[in-house]
């Protein structure tokens, strides 16, 4: 049963996850002990043991569930409402803009390359995070099709899937070469692919 915090704690709590999460997109987490955290939040060892009884291994599930809720938080409010084409360039200008910004220092890379998707509970955060972004993309396909710019023949759920596809894959790349032109060519393709005509046969 999950513990009831009160604001202080709740405040306290918060901000030694913020202060780790900055330390993993700085250094990564094979480099971050909690003495390091300590020291960076000006946290006593007693009070993180209080907030985080198994010490690291709690922490840095927090700091994946604060993380996964970063990916999402930075692409709105441009995510949260693609009901035209004109707002779906403009989220695809957003995304491109901030991991090029980012890099490794992004929150996707934190969570999936920095912390690791070997555990299941960070598995379980990962796939979360992937099912909401999908949503998201699902609902603003859906909106194209309903209001007739693109093709009613679109499949919103292979359309928005080949569309995070697009930006998680190419976030990988530009973290592995240094190169943006990967996600840049990799989500305007997709994107694009929502307006051509549907095959025939």
């Amino acid at each position: 049963m999950e513990r009831v915090l009160t604001a202080k704690g709740a405040a306290t709590r918060q901000r030694i996850v913020d202060g780790a999460a900055l330390l993993i997109r700085e250094q990564g987490v094979a480099n971050v002990g909690l003495d390091d955290i300590r020291a960076a939040t000006a946290t006593s060892k007693s009070q993180l043991f209080h907030y985080f009884p198994d010490g690291k291994a709690d922490l840095m599930l927090a700091v994946a569930r604060r993380e996964a809720d970063q990916v999402i938080a930075e692409q709105l409010p441009e995510l949260g409402d693609l009901t035209t084409w004109r707002k779906w360039q403009a989220w695809r200008r957003r995304v491109i803009t901030m991991y090029d910004e980012q890099r490794d220092g992004c929150a996707l890379s934190a969570l999936t390359g920095q912390l690791g998707t070997g555990g299941t509970a960070t598995r379980q955060i990962v796939a979360d995070l992937l099912d909401r972004w999908l949503e998201y993309l699902v609902r603003g396909v859906e909106a194209l099709r309903g209001s007739g710019e693109i093709d009613a023949s679109v499949d919103p759920v292979r359309s928005a899937t080949a569309i995070l596809t697009a930006v998680t894959g190419g976030a990988t790349m530009l973290v592995a070469t240094g190169r943006i032109n990967y996600l840049e060519t990799a989500l305007t393709e997709a994107i694009d692919d929502l307006r051509r005509p549907a095959h025939a046969g």
